[in-house]
């Protein structure tokens, strides 16, 4: 499991070529972009944490985890890194159902006086078996995440329906749009990547890695917006950019005003 090259997938990228100390080289460095960036979304949503939950800072720090994993699992193509990849994936995409899947869309016997109490517990003890799962079975992780991965969309773009901000709605066909970019990065890269070589380009799967975080964390953002909309009425949400503030440049996140500060503003 911890020999190097024990891991069943190999992408298309050449192994060894830049150096002899990492087998997948671009794979392995465009994974920075989940560790140095997962810092700054921190920062620029420590008043979403304080106010709405600390949570939020869960998630930027599995987005750090997977992506020490995944340069683990590029470098060395073990099993073990396919796994810790695998799963860290699992996991984040767990912890943002539990923080903000929409009440209205949860079955009854999961609501509780609390709130979201045996709704989280269910998620926890869901993810916990499917981690063991995953590590006892380790075909069973591309179930996992292929089944999550388009209900975390649709569910994106249900809330997107009920959103009237076209700053807001904007964000989220860009978030959209670059997680079906990524899709075909992927799969471009898996499937031909015969063609791939012949056109000296094997480096898909490094671009799925930047293009993937680009529309994750900016989902993220989004669920987060959505939670202050439909469960904090005495907040004001918006869309932010640092640090220009536009919608093509900077790394957006949640600003929170207070509701009584924006009457006397308008």
């Amino acid at each position: 499991m911890f020999i190097p090259g024990s891991s069943p997938v190999d992408w298309c990228e050449e192994n060894y070529v830049v150096t002899p100390l990492i087998a997948e080289f671009y794979n392995t460095v465009s994974n920075a972009i989940f560790i140095i960036t997962p810092p700054v979304l921190m920062h620029l949503h420590k008043p979403y944490a304080a106010t709405i939950g600390s949570g939020i800072h869960f998630v930027w720090f599995l987005f750090i985890i997977i992506g020490a994993s995944s340069a683990y699992f590029h470098a060395t193509l073990s099993l073990f890194g396919q796994l810790l990849d695998e799963i860290a994936i699992l996991w984040i995409i767990m912890a943002c159902y539990a923080l903000w899947y929409p009440t209205v869309l949860m079955p009854a016997s999961l609501i509780d006086k609390e709130g979201r109490r045996t709704f989280t517990i269910t998620i926890l003890i869901i993810t916990i078996v499917s981690t063991f799962l995953g590590f006892l079975y380790p075909f069973v992780n591309a179930f996992y995440l292929i089944s999550l991965g388009f209900p975390s969309t649709s569910l994106l773009i249900y809330n997107l329906k009920h959103e009237d901000d076209p700053q807001v709605t904007y964000l989220g066909r860009r978030s959209v749009i670059f997680w079906f970019l990524a899709v075909v990065c992927w799969v471009s890269d898996r499937l031909y990547c015969e063609f791939w070589l012949s056109m000296c380009f094997p480096y898909l799967h490094s671009i799925f890695h930047v293009v993937m975080f680009i529309a994750c964390y900016t989902a993220i953002v989004l669920f987060a917006y959505f939670e202050v909309k439909r469960n904090h009425p005495h907040e004001w949400p918006l869309i932010k950019y640092w640090p220009q503030e536009s919608f093509e440049l900077g790394i957006p996140y949640v600003q929170l005003k207070s509701y009584n500060l924006n009457k006397k503003e308008h």
